[in-house]
């Protein structure tokens, strides 16, 4: 899949998704009225993370850099990667043959899966998100909704509460993403489905690449400018661990082309992904910027000028347990060994000559 950005004139802001390069606040647009529901309960306190959990990212700068992002007078810009991956959550919502009472989006940005649907498959939307200025600014649905201001680690939510869980590109970010998937998993009802999708591990691999060569050159070593991404074969493990089954777990790559380096580092700003672990670095310098956006052009360059940048995409489905779903064959209930499967088509061919 490939998405073209023709101009430069397109994008504002600027940043990386895991490198910091800070701007002064920009002035707030006027918000949209809505139901907002301050959970106090559903927000983490500052450095708060579960006993068990590695404290990555610092979770009060990342909520700081969405609310940002959120206020630009344009924010419509710089949702096109968000859009593409929310309607393909919901064509996979689609897919499922059953209407959905109750849903919750963990994660919602301005909403970008909801839009996607209508309501005779979602009779009611609840939004949750970190960051009040997205869902002051959330974009017109007609599924009625309900926007919840709380952090997706510590979800304000009874168990056996939703018919569908959803999540686009915001479990990334999370502390601890094994309690995050228990926490959905606690709030589905059973016979529940959650769909998601989260970034993967080659997401914006042209970048690391020419930072990390550029800073290595520059200043003699290089430090970490992405964030570690869940692996694809670890992710089947930790849904299956939370209590999901039932598991569909598959990837996709989007490219997108743009003018430069820094243009890049643009929309990830606008998109407010912009690096918020502890161990980030402070600056970069600016000799090492402009060594690593030849490097970028170099090494990645299209026929057209433009430089690639890819976001590789985890999409993931997982029921939570019911009677009624189907279930395994007990072990030595077969009739027919593997060792004779092979021998199906030898039957086959002589049954077909026979005749």
């Amino acid at each position: 899949m490939h998405l073209q950005v023709a101009s430069p004139l397109d994008m504002l802001g600027l940043g990386g998704l895991l490198l910091l390069w800070r701007r002064p606040p920009a002035a707030g647009v006027p918000a949209k009225s809505l139901r907002l529901r301050k959970v106090a309960s559903g927000v983490s306190p500052p450095g708060s993370t579960s006993p068990r959990a590695l404290n990555i990212f610092d979770r009060d700068l990342k909520r700081k850099q969405k609310n940002w992002a959120a206020r630009q007078p344009e924010p419509m810009k710089f949702d096109y990667l968000k859009e593409e991956v929310g309607s393909q959550i919901a064509d996979r919502v689609y897919d499922i043959a059953r209407n959905f009472s109750l849903a919750l989006d963990v994660g919602c940005g301005r909403g970008y899966i909801a839009q996607h649907l209508n309501k005779e498959t979602v009779g009611k939307f609840f939004q949750v998100d970190i960051a009040e200025n997205a869902l002051k600014n959330i974009l017109e649905m007609e599924i009625p909704t309900v926007s919840v201001l709380a952090d997706e680690e510590f979800l304000p939510f009874r168990e056996n509460t939703f018919d569908l869980v959803v999540s686009s590109l915001s479990l990334h970010w999370v502390n601890d993403l094994p309690r995050a998937l228990e926490q959905i998993h606690y709030v589905l009802k059973p016979d529940g489905v959650f769909i998601g999708a989260m970034f993967g591990g080659d997401t914006l691999y042209e970048l690391r690449c020419s930072l990390q060569l550029a800073e290595t050159e520059r200043e003699g070593g290089f430090s970490p400018h992405v964030s570690p991404f869940t692996a694809l074969n670890d992710l089947g493990h930790l849904l299956g661990k939370a209590g999901f089954n039932t598991l569909t777990v598959d990837t996709d790559e989007i490219q997108v082309n743009y003018p430069g380096m820094f243009e890049l580092m643009e929309d990830l700003q606008g998109m407010g992904e912009s690096n918020c672990a502890w161990n980030r670095k402070a600056l970069l310098h600016r000799d090492t910027m402009l060594a690593a956006a030849a490097v970028y052009r170099e090494m990645y360059r299209n026929e057209d000028g433009s430089v690639p940048a890819t976001y590789q995409i985890y999409y993931m489905i997982g029921w939570k347990y019911h009677d009624s779903q189907a279930k395994p064959a007990e072990r030595g209930s077969a009739t027919v060994s593997f060792g004779e499967l092979g021998k199906i088509n030898n039957l086959v061919s002589q049954e077909k000559k026979s005749q």
